[in-house]
């Protein structure tokens, strides 16, 4: 009988998606169920913690039996469960690990912790079969912009991080001030389409032997900037302002990972997280790669964002390595990637 690889069930819930996916041996996704609440939020500007806990506790049981159903499969199918344990939201991670832990306390299959970050770079395993570690990767979110140099599969060493606001939350900031809403990344790349990226002149900053990043300077230069339009009654090009922003951001995060690249000496570049799915952040990376001779792929947009699938890709290859949590396991919410 052929090998039916391992079977894991991932769950995710650390922000304002529920989700919950089964993945075989890491690389091929059975299902992938997400319920969203990110339009319900937009009416608030951002994610409200408290709100986002309670829906969780609502879409967590539809979405599992979800997944399962979908990948035709009951729990004594599966080898394990895996849930993000941090960083996240502490009320909306606890909604997801209790699940998995009662899941795991009825069937007597084995718990894996899973870190968020170390979710979305495995990502890219489920988009390209033929990747495996060295490599380096950008991480680009709401919460992080990481550049981490993937030894193993488990493995990770942190090259660079943010020292203050991360991408995501740099375009979500802007994106409001100039009434496009919320998630601010999705809406400034939409609406950068056509935009001049040379109409507005906004800083990159820079630290002396450091990748690090810092948006809070471009953040408030932008605000700034919008300030000063307004109180001379000048009209703002919404197109060319978010592609003088984009630009700004792109540039600063495709630099710094080629960068990395050539600091190890790795040739293989990938890119993760909600920001990741950039048409603009993609090409930009995609040609700077070429030019430095790196090879450069990243997942479908599906898989930027937060989802499971991830989740259970990253728990397969903790499983493999042979980590097992207990049943008292926490939520971590500021969890570093180690």
């Amino acid at each position: 009988m052929k090998n039916k690889g391992i079977r894991i069930l991932g769950i995710e819930s650390s922000c304002d998606e529920t989700a919950c996916s089964v993945v075989v041996d890491g690389r091929t996704i059975l299902s992938n169920s997400i319920a969203s609440q990110a339009d319900f939020h937009a009416k608030y500007g951002g994610v409200v913690p408290e709100i986002a806990s309670r829906m969780h506790i609502e879409a967590i049981l539809p979405t599992l039996r979800e997944a399962l159903s979908t990948a035709q499969l009951e729990y004594g199918d599966l080898d394990a469960v895996a849930v993000t344990k941090g960083p996240g939201l502490v009320g909306a991670l606890l909604v997801g690990i209790s699940a998995a832990k009662a899941i795991c306390e009825v069937t007597g299959l084995p718990l894996v912790g899973v870190g968020h970050i170390e979710g979305h770079i495995a990502a890219n395993y489920l988009a390209d079969p033929d990747l495996h570690p060295p490599f380096v990767c950008l991480v680009v979110s709401g919460g992080h912009s990481h550049i981490i140099y993937c030894k193993d599969y488990t493995e990770f060493e942190v090259l660079a991080r943010t020292r203050d606001d991360a991408a995501g939350e740099a375009f979500d900031k802007i994106a409001r001030a100039i009434g496009l809403g919320y998630p601010g990344g999705p809406k400034i790349d939409r609406a950068s389409q056509g935009g001049d990226k040379s109409a507005f002149v906004f800083p990159r900053t820079r630290f002396p032997d450091s990748l690090d990043f810092s948006f809070s300077g471009i953040k408030t230069a932008a605000l700034n900037q919008i300030h000063r339009m307004e109180q001379r009654n000048e009209t703002i090009s919404v197109s060319d302002f978010a592609a003088s922003y984009q630009n700004a951001i792109i540039e600063t995060l495709t630099e710094h990972a080629i960068l990395a690249c050539q600091a190890v000496r790795c040739d293989r570049l990938c890119i993760a997280g909600g920001v990741s799915a950039n048409t603009q952040l993609r090409s930009v990376m995609h040609r700077e790669s070429i030019r430095a001779g790196i090879r450069f792929s990243y997942p479908p947009a599906i898989l930027c964002t937060d989802n499971a699938a991830m989740i259970g890709s990253a728990g397969y290859f903790r499983y493999r390595n042979g980590t097992r949590d207990s049943l008292s396991m926490n939520a971590y919410p500021s969890l570093p990637i180690d």
